[in-house]
């Protein structure tokens, strides 16, 4: 990647539907080699999506929890039956592998607390090789972004 494609990068991750002919003119390009270019981080994988961030509140999932699991055991099988079934409940948007005291860290959108505690009867405790859970509930989001430095 060059200082060009960093432009063109950097501007997308503020501002996903800019058009190609904008965004030529922002990195001083011809639309053609600014359109080549995207494309080029595309086939690479760099660019993965482009996808519209929506206001939890607007959608009635205004609460986040972190959800930390710790599992019965570390066998490949029981860690891929978890990661496997987690990437099915609706409401967790993130799931990571966590070195440290959890194994995994879990970010989940609900209603209230009630709708946390259905996610949390209905499938979280019926993930496989599940030990321990701890969750807790954020106050509120201080800061937030999906762009990732250049």
């Amino acid at each position: 990647m060059d200082a060009l494609d960093i432009k063109i990068l950097e501007s997308l991750q503020r501002k996903g539907r800019m058009s190609n002919a904008e965004l030529a003119e922002k990195v001083n390009l011809s639309p053609s080699a600014c359109h080549r270019r995207i494309q080029r981080l595309e086939d690479d994988g760099v660019i993965r999506d482009y996808v519209a961030l929506l206001n939890p509140r607007a959608v009635d999932k205004p609460s986040t929890v972190f959800v930390e699991i710790t599992l019965s055991g570390q066998a490949d099988e029981l860690l891929d039956a978890f990661e496997r079934q987690v990437a099915l409940v609706p409401d967790v948007l993130e799931c990571h592998l966590m070195a440290g005291s959890a194994d995994y860290l879990l970010k989940v959108v609900a209603r209230d607390t009630d709708d946390f505690a259905r996610i949390h009867r209905q499938y979280l405790v019926r993930l496989p090789g599940v030990a321990q859970m701890q969750s807790s509930f954020a106050l509120r989001t201080v800061f937030k972004t999906t762009a990732i430095p250049l």
